[in-house]
């Protein structure tokens, strides 16, 4: 079989969710399947790192896809162009963009639909693009992947798309992810919270991550315990809106948070798997991988009961009001005050998380492919 990808989000060093999930799912199905040709559409230089196996060949298109003038402009004169020319089995798209212009079977990974319910999330003329071609992009999907039930179920509702037609393909984690000995944390917290126990938040500072109300219950969390515990931020600020910023500054106890940016996998790692908890609580997601990375490392989860995070977290997470500060500020102070409570957690993660791994997110996926290519 011929199979083209959009693999525009393949940036070394610069995997977020989505390309995580590129990354993971791909290498395993172009190793599984060396019969089948894979040919990877990037818009930019690529990293020899993100050609997995001998049957992928690269393909460079122009141009840089950043911009939802140049989503256009890739998508439905570059693509397709190529496309109709090279004339594949199947157009895998695993970010949801697709070829409008194109004729060829395609399946369109679509993560969620925050754009939908929370517009004014995003920048205008991105917002205007999503709403606009993403219920188009759905119809045009010969199917459709997606990372949780609830992302189906909002795809069916949103866009009127028949469930039959849309497969659910969780995420999974990377295997990095593991506990660390009592040396390593030690470490850690010295290298980035001064030696003190920390809460610790993984994600872009996108205003759907709910960092305000996280900085707003971390604050009302210092002024009733009276502790040194700290609050770790680990993500770009890219989206770090006035709300966040006027939020942040208004904080009674903002010595105590700590930005770190990106981080490395490896530092990753020993951050999440060092941390008293982890604070996750947006108030919109189609998944939260960062739930499965505490899990693997042995860590408590705070998370919100809204949306995809009661499905992934289970009965392994405190669940929090996402909207509400005192719910956070509660599940906060609990996880502090009670080891025994956080002992629990961290045996109900460990179960939690073997029903999650990217082997099998990978062979999902495949099963979808196949059911793409053979309707």
């Amino acid at each position: 079989m011929e199979i083209v990808v959009n693999t525009r989000l393949l940036i070394k060093d610069k995997l977020e969710g989505i390309g995580w999930f590129t990354f993971e799912t791909l290498k395993r199905i172009t190793q599984n399947h060396p019969d089948d040709h894979f040919v990877f559409l990037f818009d930019r230089d690529f990293d020899e790192e993100f050609l997995f196996a001998d049957n992928i060949t690269p393909i460079i298109l122009s141009p840089p896809a950043r911009h939802p003038f140049l989503f256009y402009w890739w998508f439905e004169f570059s693509v397709a162009s190529f496309l109709d020319k090279f004339k594949p089995d199947l157009f895998i798209s695993p970010d949801g963009y697709l070829s409008l212009r194109s004729n060829c079977k395609q399946l369109a990974v679509i993560h969620d639909l925050n754009f939908e319910h929370y517009p004014n999330d995003v920048s205008f003329l991105v917002r205007k693009y999503y709403r606009y071609f993403f219920p188009k992009f759905a119809r045009k999907a010969t199917r459709i992947a997606t990372v949780s039930e609830f992302s189906k179920n909002d795809i069916h509702q949103q866009y009127g798309i028949n469930p039959s037609l849309i497969d659910v393909v969780f995420n999974g984690c990377n295997d990095k992810f593991t506990p660390v000995d009592e040396e390593i944390k030690l470490a850690t917290k010295q290298q980035y919270s001064s030696g003190c126990d920390y809460f610790v938040f993984v994600g872009a500072l996108h205003p759907r991550k709910n960092i305000s109300r996280l900085f707003q219950a971390f604050d009302s969390f210092k002024t009733k315990q009276k502790s040194n515990v700290k609050l770790v931020i680990v993500g770009e600020k890219y989206y770090w809106t006035s709300e966040i910023k006027m939020t942040y500054l208004k904080m009674k106890h903002k010595e105590d948070v700590v930005f770190t940016s990106r981080l490395s996998q490896v530092e990753l790692r020993k951050v999440i798997a060092s941390a008293l908890a982890l604070t996750y609580v947006p108030y919109f997601e189609g998944f939260g991988i960062p739930i499965l990375e505490a899990f693997n490392c042995d860590v408590p989860v705070i998370t919100s009961n809204v949306t995809s995070m009661p499905e992934v977290a289970g009965d392994a997470a405190l669940l929090v009001d996402p909207f509400s500060v005192d719910s956070i500020e509660k599940a906060m102070s609990s996880i502090f005050s009670n080891q025994t409570l956080r002992n629990e957690l961290i045996l109900k993660g460990r179960k939690r998380k073997l029903d999650f791994d990217w082997d099998k997110t990978a062979s999902a996926l495949w099963e979808s492919v196949m059911k793409t290519i053979h309707s």
